[in-house]
């Protein structure tokens, strides 16, 4: 309102319409944002690059990505020609939209059209090349920007780094932080915890605190997520002590613990046997307030059907239930599994039948063993049915089921 008023008072160009759409995206109102670009067009005024880009970035941030394509065209119609800004803020939109082809496609034309990327540009792209697992392109793109003199940020050497550690490449990503480092910029903390926990990932965990006391020492301070990454490492490679030494760190720190770090805890327990220990931490965990997710109940449950508490299993069950948390499939096949292993077939079969009822594809274990419980049993025709259903969802049973069933029933 305050804006029609203005108009019979001031006179506004589009560089003040510009600000009002800025604002008005800032605020998330896209349809003000709207209505104002309505009115440029109402006195004549001619809209600009720099308000389409700005529209542009707004429907991308609301995610509604056909307004921003339809302006991106409506630019073209115009006469308007997308600068490096207009490119960059659709591709990002699209990345993180997850419409990696439309974004791989839009920085084509970009290059088509002769609009040389810029420094956010590159990392976008890069970040998706890393992500997918084309770690090369991204070194190409890195060349690129290099002969283009597009200079490169600590941002840009951390996607290559994250890139190359997940690849287990670790020895590369510590050498591309010596060329950083020489290059003038400083590592930071996303870059060391990149490093962490590439060398947890491989094993190399004197490595991994080599440089967990190096970001101290040079006056970082390290993050929930370094310590979880470091609590994850030792938790694999099943070092109690370690971890529990990184938990009263972190504390003293004034690091709470979060419900990852709490789950990667009561993983350490489960992988050292200590079953209890990680049931009386999951129970600590709800006092505290922190509410366990589905990966929290499946360790668990993994733990407790290991060492066939079937019932103490079932109960984390009903307790999903309660919280409204749905069990997966991996849940649902660990549970199978505790079944089959204490020789429970109808309640194997029954939580066969609810996974298929609920779209979860059980396993060809979970068939096996359940069809292999059942022959045991008796249950010949119940047996016989699974097997068919197996082979109607294009699973291939196991040769030892196909053995079991050709030897004569009274053998089983």
């Amino acid at each position: 309102m305050l804006f029609t008023k203005s108009k019979g008072r001031v006179k506004l160009d589009v560089y003040s319409f510009g600000i009002m759409i800025k604002g008005c995206c800032e605020a998330g109102d896209l349809s003000k944002s709207f209505e104002l670009l309505g009115q440029v067009e109402e006195l004549g005024l001619s809209p600009n690059v720099v308000l389409y880009t700005t529209l542009i970035d707004g429907c991308c941030k609301n995610g509604d990505f056909e307004q921003a394509k339809m302006l991106f065209c409506r630019m073209e119609e115009l006469g308007l020609v997308p600068n490096e800004y207009t490119y960059t803020v659709l591709i990002n939109g699209f990345f993180k939209k997850g419409l990696k082809k439309d974004g791989f496609l839009l920085y084509e034309k970009m290059q088509l059209n002769g609009v040389i990327p810029n420094l956010y540009t590159y990392n976008c792209v890069m970040t998706e090349y890393c992500s997918e697992g084309k770690v090369s392109k991204a070194f190409e793109m890195f060349g690129e920007m290099r002969e283009r003199g597009v200079a490169c940020n600590v941002v840009t050497y951390n996607i290559l780094i994250g890139g190359l550690c997940r690849e287990t490449k670790v020895w590369d990503a510590e050498k591309l932080v010596d060329q950083m480092t020489r290059a003038g910029i400083s590592p930071n903390l996303i870059t060391y915890n990149s490093l962490i926990d590439g060398f947890c990932n491989v094993g190399k965990l004197e490595k991994a605190m080599y440089l967990f006391n190096q970001l101290k020492t040079k006056g970082q301070s390290p993050s929930l997520v370094t310590y979880n990454i470091l609590i994850s490492g030792f938790s694999r490679a099943r070092d109690s002590a370690a971890v529990a030494g990184l938990v009263k760190e972190m504390e003293e720190r004034g690091i709470r613990p979060s419900k990852v770090t709490h789950t990667i805890v009561i993983h350490a327990f489960i992988r050292s046997e200590n079953t209890e220990r990680a049931v009386e931490l999951y129970l600590f965990m709800q006092k505290a307030g922190l509410v366990p997710d589905v990966y929290t109940f499946g360790v668990l449950i993994h733990g407790l059907c290991t060492k066939g508490n079937m019932k103490e299993a079932w109960k984390l069950i009903k307790s999903m239930d309660e919280m409204q948390l749905k069990p997966n499939d991996v849940i649902y096949n660990t549970m199978i599994h505790g079944y089959c292993k204490e020789g429970s077939s109808y309640r194997a079969l029954r939580l066969l039948q609810e996974m298929c009822e609920k779209g979860l594809v059980p396993n060809v274990a979970s068939y096996s063993s359940t069809i292999g419980l059942l022959y045991k049993d008796g249950k010949w025709q119940e047996a016989e049915a699974l097997l068919k259903e197996i082979v109607e969802s294009g699973l291939k049973p196991t040769v030892s089921i196909y053995k079991l069933i050709s030897k004569p029933k009274h053998l089983t």
